[in-house]
């Protein structure tokens, strides 16, 4: 089944315990995938949107054709991509995915043409983050990880965050020093840097290398301990028995509506800012204050998992970014510094809770057996539903000249969502195999 070499430092012994649970490096190099799948493919598209379209002479709704054609591609990839990771793990796909990575980055960096600007971001870069990024290490430390899962999910998705942290402000800096073109160079590097050693650390699930879920000893695995973690696996649900939940098809609604506000604000809070007469500097200075927020809230997200349903969590989550992103729509108009901190603030500490909450949610309702498969079928849906937002939030500008109506619209999006999450119960496996069974 798994091809990947053995776990350094795994139990020899019975009862032996490893220094450091090897699930703790999964959940490290999680982060960091996470942080280059999405700085490299959405965190920086705010920054390069402006400068691109006006050397090229492309419209705002020219530029998001390669966005609108990403989300296409991405739920065709993630059909395969979780079947894949249950079966052999993620180590192989990562390293596929640094190529792709810095092939079209370097060569981003050459474009004149709109077609090769919607080849390369539309397909290439696209599969490459799909190999590299959220589908592949979530559903990875969901083997790793069942007690804790929350809070390593939540820590790790801080990749996320940290990602709208670091590369607005980095990009930024290097397109007005060296220009978009050489910027998109220098990405291409820093992708490949960091994803071949973190793609090494991958490894498909404990039992392969004689390790369980949680760091677990043999001795703990034959009390209550290993009975929760063995009804986990056992009330699994296949794609198929997934497929049949009405849990799967309103968590799929729900996150996808929600992810909708989050893809447009990743890319549209810059230009939205620059629009209104901020600076460059200070429209990414605000869009990296959101991911801050969302950076920070993600381990308040994972410890609150344990102690709430998380589907009321999400809820409150989406009503939160809903009422915030109302306030800087306003805020922005009138030119608040203050305002618009409070409003950024908000909405990053709302829409940080939507990766990190969903995982949750998709590993603690279906088990960690088959989710590979369940995701693969869930998330190409949750893709298509926001795969004409780019496209319709640029046409929109560029009829109206601005995004007000749209970010207001985003709001009522997420007040949907809040709703929809409300409704999700947890599916239960027939015959169910109860914990001091399992054991």
């Amino acid at each position: 089944m798994a091809t990947e070499t053995p776990v350094s430092g795994a139990p020899v012994g019975r009862h032996a315990r490893p220094k450091l649970y090897y699930g703790y490096y999964i959940v490290g190099a999680s982060l960091i995938a996470q942080l280059i799948s999405t700085g490299a493919q959405n965190s920086v598209a705010g920054a390069f949107l402006r400068p691109m379209t006006h050397d090229l002479g492309w419209t705002r709704a020219q530029f998001t054709y390669g966005l609108t054609v990403s989300r296409f591609v991405a739920a065709g990839a993630g059909v395969f991509v979780g079947v894949w990771v249950d079966k052999y793990g993620g180590r192989r796909l990562m390293m596929a995915g640094s190529a792709l990575f810095f092939i079209s980055t370097w060569l981003t960096g050459s474009v004149t043409e709109l077609w090769q600007w919607v080849v390369l971001r539309g397909f290439v870069l696209t599969i490459g983050a799909s190999l590299v990024g959220n589908l592949v290490v979530n559903v990875t430390m969901s083997k790793w990880w069942v007690e804790k899962r929350g809070r390593m999910i939540g820590f790790a998705a801080m990749g996320v965050s940290l990602a709208g942290v670091v590369f607005p402000p980095l990009m930024s800096f290097l397109i007005e020093d060296f220009g978009w073109r050489m910027a998109w160079r220098i990405l291409a590097f820093l992708c490949v840097a960091l994803i071949i050693p973190t793609s090494l650390l991958m490894r498909r699930a404990p039992e392969d290398f004689g390790l369980h879920p949680d760091g677990r000893t043999p001795e703990e695995m034959q009390g209550r301990a290993g009975a929760v973690l063995a009804a986990d696996f056992a009330n699994s649900f296949t794609r198929k028995e997934a497929l049949r939940t009405p849990a799967l098809y309103l968590i799929v609604l729900s996150f996808g509506l929600g992810g909708v506000g989050l893809g447009t604000m990743l890319l549209q809070t810059i230009p939205f800012l620059t629009d209104q007469n901020f600076s460059l500097a200070q429209a990414a200075s605000y869009s990296s204050l959101m991911s801050f927020f969302a950076l920070i809230s993600k381990a308040f997200w994972g410890w609150m998992t344990d102690r709430m349903a998380p589907n009321k969590l999400a809820a409150f989550a989406f009503v939160l970014s809903g009422f915030a992103i109302s306030e800087i729509v306003y805020a922005a108009e009138a030119h608040s510094a203050i305002a618009l901190v409070i409003g950024f603030s908000a909405v990053g500490w709302g829409f940080g809770g939507q990766i990190p909450l969903q995982e949750t949610i998709w590993g603690s309702y279906f088990g960690r057996r088959y989710l590979g498969s369940v995701r693969s079928v869930a998330m190409p849906i949750a893709l298509l539903i926001g795969a004409g937002a780019p496209l319709f939030v640029s046409w929109y500008y560029d009829a109206v000249g601005n995004y007000h109506g749209v970010f207001l619209g985003i709001g009522v999006l997420w007040f949907i969502a809040a709703g929809i999450v409300l409704l999700v119960r947890k599916p239960v496996k027939r015959p169910p195999v109860e914990a001091a069974a399992a054991a």
